[in-house]
């Protein structure tokens, strides 16, 4: 069990998809796009497709080593299906890895596990990270246990290499 769980809907941020699910493969890993529908292509904010491999009523946490939540307009509506919160809690409890990046922030905040924990996301979304009880750092990378985040697509570099450091870690 080498893979990673990467969400996708409309409108994700592009590098923020295709950056770290390159590295994480160039790292030995496995990557598995869940979407609401399975083998839809769904386009990014700058027009790049990414097909999804499986519908997230089709996995399940326990068979990946982590979760990816690219940033874009796609947050706000994966936030809103029951699914992709309880994936969410049950990555973040099993203390597995949970990576968000940019606006990414929506859906660790709907699955309120940000309580008391250091996060970064976009500035835009730093009044909802610290109002869902999230210690806000203006900083490129910010590491708080399981959970990885990071503020833009400058910040790809940082990031990418944290979540395969992580992954890397002893057991």
């Amino acid at each position: 069990m080498k893979s990673i769980l990467i969400f996708v809907h409309e409108l994700y941020e592009d590098l923020e998809l295709w950056y770290p699910k390159i590295r994480l493969e160039e790292a030995g890993f496995t990557t598995v796009v869940a979407a609401p529908e399975a083998k839809k292509i769904y386009k990014g904010k700058h027009g790049y497709p990414c097909q999804s491999d499986t519908s997230l009523d089709q996995v399940h946490a326990k068979d990946f080593l982590g979760l990816l939540i690219p940033g874009g307009f796609a947050p706000d509506k994966l936030r809103r299906d029951a699914k992709v919160l309880s994936l969410t809690k049950e990555f973040h409890h099993a203390n597995k890895l949970v990576a968000f990046i940019c606006h990414a922030g929506w859906v660790a905040i709907s699955a309120k596990i940000l309580k008391g924990k250091k996060a970064t996301g976009t500035v835009a979304i730093k009044d909802d990270l610290e109002n869902a009880g999230a210690i806000w750092k203006d900083e490129a990378l910010v590491i708080d246990g399981n959970l990885i985040s990071s503020r833009t697509p400058a910040d790809l570099h940082l990031f990418a290499k944290a979540m395969v450091d992580f992954l890397h870690r002893p057991q």
